[in-house]
């Protein structure tokens, strides 16, 4: 079965070619514990190196500004100690024959005034979202956030862009904007986080302008071919966001129009929770959006290799990206070539500081020359 797995073929589009659909999510680590909040070639670039038999790394969600700001130890992509240390990841990325894109990153509401020097966070709407941030001091109740002026909207735009142009100056093969799972690009586009009234509120289209005027200023520094955009149409009672009738004809309204943008992937994520019984949820986000979509679409979210080779198989997706897996298994794609046992995860490791949980997990053939 190995070479004729569909998550094992090599994927070709005009923009992408990789050498196999198996794709490294984007996941927070909080390994970042230093004061410039820069990865390091001994730790992330080591971590991702490890990994590189992906057909594509994502990295984890790294903030464009100081402001974007709302989880300890996350690295940014906005100082030039930052590039710096994504510089030497790349480098030790490519040096292991693997592709990288950075996930670009602005968290919203989801933050708290302890990262902010005691200002609030920002949002479309000062509406709390009741969640949780993770804080130096441990997890703490998010707050009501300050409504984004335009001035604050056309600055974080700006933010985007120069994070994209940073990104570009440390060597990564393209960028994927996190316009997903309850962040600020989120909160523009669900009703229930978004009360505005202006240009980036009321109507579909309105909500939805902010991740096209991103767009718009990132491709300026990146060309659209190097360009991802992650969405979660069906996020629902996770991070503050709650669905309304309006919520998945807006994605209906942004994927139609991402069509006019020549990019290099569209990144879906099933549901995380069941929506079963929410009337105007979807439960299956690649079987809908496969056909709206023209471009090349990775789905995300519950898939192991039995599901994502069935995924692509149907021709509901073009790449499988693989979250947790990669944390505990970082040859998933030769565990998948041999059809090997899966490593289980630490999940008390997730988010502690040093190599312990993060470069420590042993590849396959490591294990069986211990045994």
């Amino acid at each position: 079965m190995s070479s004729q797995q569909p998550l094992l073929q090599e994927y070709k589009s005009n923009h992408l070619k990789l050498k196999n659909r198996v794709v490294m999510a984007p996941m927070t680590r909080s390994r970042a514990d230093n004061p410039e909040k820069k990865p390091t070639a001994d730790l992330q670039g080591e971590y991702y190196a490890q990994r590189a038999s992906a057909g594509l790394i994502i990295t984890e969600g790294s903030q464009v500004s100081e402001q974007a700001v709302g989880y300890i130890n996350t690295p940014g992509i906005h100082s030039a100690a930052q590039v710096a240390g994504w510089k030497q990841v790349t480098q030790k990325v490519h040096a292991a024959g693997g592709k990288i894109f950075i996930q670009l990153w602005h968290v919203g509401r989801i933050s708290h005034p302890d990262f902010h020097e005691g200002n609030l966070p920002v949002a479309p709407s000062a509406i709390n979202p009741n969640a949780k941030s993770f804080t130096p001091q441990g997890f703490k109740d998010t707050v009501t956030p300050k409504e984004m002026t335009l001035e604050d909207i056309e600055t974080t735009i700006r933010d985007f862009a120069t994070a994209a142009k940073n990104a570009v100056e440390a060597g990564f093969d393209g960028v994927e904007i996190h316009a997903s799972n309850g962040y600020l690009f989120h909160q523009f586009f669900n009703g229930t986080s978004n009360h505005r009234t202006d240009a980036y509120g009321g109507s579909i289209e309105n909500r939805a302008r902010f991740l096209f005027d991103v767009l718009d200023a990132i491709k300026q520094e990146v060309p659209e071919v190097k360009i991802g955009v992650r969405i979660n149409p069906s996020l629902h009672g996770t991070s503050g966001m709650t669905m309304d009738e309006e919520t998945i004809p807006t994605f209906d309204y942004m994927i139609n129009k991402l069509n006019g943008y020549d990019l290099a992937y569209l990144h879906l994520s099933e549901p995380f929770t069941d929506v079963s019984d929410i009337p105007f949820a979807l439960t299956e986000i690649a079987k809908h959006f496969r056909p709206l979509y023209q471009g090349t679409l990775m789905i995300n979210a519950g898939f192991d290799q039995e599901k994502g080779n069935a995924v692509i198989e149907r021709g509901d997706a073009d790449l499988v990206s693989f979250g947790k897996f990669y944390i505990s298994n970082p040859d998933l794609v030769e565990r998948f070539a041999e059809d090997l046992p899966l490593a289980e995860w630490d999940q008390s490791t997730f988010y502690t500081p040093g190599e312990k949980g993060y470069l420590d997990y042993p590849v396959a053939s490591e294990t069986v020359h211990a045994d």
